[in-house]
């Protein structure tokens, strides 16, 4: 779940200028590579595509069925283990991790339904994934969105 933020999170605004983490091809083999990827042209192209689907789809803008092009030639291939029953996932060398983002992103909706939103602060494109037992949290961190939106609001009924 972790590569699912992190890839929903790589075009954040930095002081109102967006800052895209796959964008510059060094940056995008090095955002890759940390997540298991190669970095190559065509494996950025294809997580920015799920990136951008993933986060029209999260803020409700579009239907799953938006992401099927993604998942065109997937396939998961069951395999015994010792430790019992595993799915291997097989797919383009390019679009592998797009898939596992894809997947994550899935899982997430059925195990987690309607955690995974965007940060409540209209000036952050950032989302959360919600872990309070509550399913109260608003902003991607506290630290930042949380105490500049309560900031915001103490001076505006204090004025």
């Amino acid at each position: 779940m972790t590569a699912l933020l992190d890839l929903l999170n790589s075009r954040p605004l930095v002081d109102g200028a967006e800052q895209d983490a796959l964008g510059d091809p060094v940056a995008g083999r090095r955002w890759a590579r940390e997540h298991g990827g190669d970095g190559s042209p065509e494996e950025l192209a294809s997580l920015r595509e799920a990136r951008d689907i993933l986060r029209d789809v999260v803020l409700g803008t579009s239907s799953p069925a938006a992401l099927s092009p993604l998942l065109e030639g997937v396939h998961q291939v069951p395999e015994f283990t010792s430790d019992g029953l595993l799915w291997t996932t097989k797919t383009p060398p390019h679009t592998r991790l797009a898939v596992e983002v894809i997947l994550d992103w899935a899982a997430t909706e059925e195990q987690l339904p309607g955690r995974l939103r965007p940060c409540a602060n209209d000036e952050c494109r950032l989302f959360l994934l919600d872990r309070s037992r509550a399913n109260q949290a608003r902003w991607c961190s506290m630290a930042t969105c949380g105490n500049r939106m309560k900031a915001r609001r103490h001076y505006q009924r204090n004025r």
